[in-house]
């Protein structure tokens, strides 16, 4: 079954993008063997802290906790990145977590 992440977030305005989002990044390089899911939720989450892109981070989180990645986990993760990618990178995706956890809850 096709991904449709792509056609939903950015579909109406630019269908090439959300296509080659569908199809090469979720449906092919999302599924090869060489990694798991939950390791490619764990690269994915690390490279978005470091480089600090808050928009895609909640996206991401929650994919992360579908592929098995646990709350504390990813907050272990983002303390460690807080002495590779700095300080406020960390604050802020610490911040979109704790977010993402409170609206799971209601």
């Amino acid at each position: 079954m096709a991904s449709s992440a792509g056609q939903e977030s950015m579909g109406g305005i630019a269908p090439k993008l959300a296509e080659l989002t569908d199809r090469v990044l979720f449906d092919d390089i999302w599924q090869r063997p060489g990694l798991s899911p939950r390791e490619r939720s764990l690269a994915t989450v690390a490279a978005l802290v470091a480089l600090y892109r808050l928009e895609q981070l909640p996206f991401h989180l929650q994919r992360a906790r579908d592929n098995g990645v646990s709350r504390e986990e990813l907050a272990e993760l983002i303390t460690h990145l807080a002495f590779y990618s700095g300080w406020p990178t960390a604050a802020s995706a610490i911040n979109l977590l704790k977010q993402s956890e409170e609206s799971s809850c209601l």
